[in-house]
């Protein structure tokens, strides 16, 4: 190659290969790497499937920290990620919840929509995603088990969306109609954390929107009768 030095063309195939590399990186929309590792080892274990697999979003994501003993003690495993909509967790569903074989998958998706996190989504949209992992779940023998999306006056970090309180409503009004035609068992949160405002109340939440120990320990016990 005339003009061209071999430590020209190696120097460039480098910098091709570290760029494609962090364009990967980047474009990890999903985040199949949160939970790659630890799904791989439940994978190659040997170990007994798991009861459970909670999936879903900050709300799933922020659980076994609050209370890691109600996973560890039921056998559940928890695969929340944080700011995730229901596409993403869709997208997701195969490798964090139907490869790791449990029995029931808890789904809890939704917030994140509505909040408009990265685009618009309608809530009939929302609903066929959820519709979508119950069918995949069900073409794999697992149970799902469907949640309220938990209530909410607002969004502190989209504070431009208003009406949350009804849009909760009618979104978890779709889920419950759906989960009730494909008897499918439905969560209801939103029934027990709700004030009279239609937001979460002051007690079980220190942002307005994320449950704290206490409420999780609300939920647990509403969610157990489901899946014991």
């Amino acid at each position: 190659m005339t003009g061209i030095s071999i430590k020209a063309i190696a120097a460039c195939l480098m910098m091709m290969a570290a760029t494609a590399g962090s364009y990967a990186q980047q474009k990890d929309w999903v985040n199949f790497g949160r939970y790659a590792a630890a799904d791989s080892m439940l994978a190659v274990s040997g170990q007994k499937p798991p009861k459970a697999v909670f999936i879903g979003d900050s709300i799933t994501d922020g659980w076994d920290g609050k209370d890691e003993a109600f996973f560890t003690d039921n056998n559940f495993v928890c695969r929340g990620i944080s700011g995730q909509t229901s596409s993403q967790i869709l997208l997701r569903f195969r490798q964090d919840a139907v490869d790791l074989r449990p029995e029931y998958v808890v789904i809890l998706a939704g917030t994140n929509d509505l909040a408009l996190n990265d685009y618009h989504l309608a809530p009939e949209n929302v609903l066929d995603n959820l519709k979508s992992m119950c069918d995949i779940a069900r073409a794999n023998r697992i149970r799902p088990v469907l949640c309220s999306v938990t209530p909410a006056s607002g969004f502190w970090w989209r504070k431009s969306v208003t009406g949350v309180e009804d849009k909760i409503r009618s979104l978890n009004d779709m889920i419950r109609a759906y989960a009730k035609s494909e008897r499918i068992p439905y969560v209801d949160y939103h029934q027990a954390l709700v004030d009279t405002d239609g937001g979460i109340r002051d007690c079980y939440s220190d942002d307005g929107v994320h449950p704290n120990e206490a409420c999780y320990k609300v939920m647990e016990e509403i969610v157990l009768e489901y899946i014991r």
